[in-house]
């Protein structure tokens, strides 16, 4: 699985990619390869003229400046000829390019469950492309993306906390990045949980500022303390997040 990112700032991408548990994703380890191979590319290096540059003034006036279509073309191109010098198929016509927008649909669960599979429609995995200003001249989103995706109903200052987000959540969820294999099917959202958020969780000591950890995870009965920890995710998810509710199949 193969990202290549096209960004203006790969300096803050890159440590992301050598730090935490999920590093094990990006690294080549014992002579295994990386799962996740990531490619990072400085837009500005396909401008044109002596001062790179890659944004320009908006027709019809306004705010802010708009990136060029010509340089983002030219990176696109760079990636796709880098990749099809390593693929063995015939054509990288089919990789999705995928841009990081405020109109994007919102990266769920679910959605990143279907990117990380490393046997599914996105197994070759795609072209990262990390906007900035007041966005992309929509030319080339028109000739070029294929998926538009967002963090949320909010607008960042550009697209490299949304791809490096993305790439968090796919990591995660590869053989052998985890230290338990089992972990992430607790997580919130999970469907072995039915899709609702996950339940408190304790740890030593037993008592902190008076408060003390519920009776039944000291218990030792593990169908108790599973009912327990299901009654409290149903109750956080009804109190904080009651629009999962008619999506679980409780």
């Amino acid at each position: 699985m193969r990202f290549d990112i096209i960004t203006l700032f790969p300096e803050l991408i890159q440590p992301y990619l050598s730090v935490g548990i999920n590093r094990r994703a990006f690294e080549s380890l014992g002579g295994t390869p990386a799962q996740i191979e990531v490619h990072l590319w400085q837009l500005r290096d396909y401008a044109q003229g002596n001062y790179k540059r890659v944004d320009d003034r908006p027709f019809g006036g306004g705010p802010g400046m708009v990136m060029l279509a010509e340089p983002l073309t030219a990176c696109l191109a760079a990636i796709k000829d880098a990749r099809q010098a390593t693929s063995s198929k015939a054509s990288t016509s089919a990789i999705p390019a995928v841009l990081f927008s405020p109109i994007g649909q919102t990266i769920a669960q679910s959605v990143v469950e279907t990117w990380a599979d490393a046997s599914g429609e996105f197994s070759e995995g795609a072209i990262l492309i990390c906007g900035r200003y007041e966005g992309l001249d929509q030319r080339f989103i028109d000739a070029h993306v294929t998926h538009q995706l967002s963090l949320g109903d909010f607008v960042l200052s550009g697209g490299e906390i949304a791809a490096t987000a993305f790439l968090d959540a796919i990591a995660r969820l590869q053989p052998g990045v985890l230290t338990d294999e089992q972990s992430h099917l607790q997580d919130s959202f999970n469907p072995s949980i039915n899709g609702l958020l996950d339940c408190p969780h304790y740890t030593r000591p037993e008592v902190w500022n008076g408060v003390g950890v519920p009776e039944v995870l000291m218990s030792g009965n593990h169908a108790k303390i599973e009912a327990w920890r299901q009654a409290q995710r149903l109750a956080l998810t009804t109190k904080l997040r009651p629009d999962l509710l008619p999506q679980s199949k409780l």
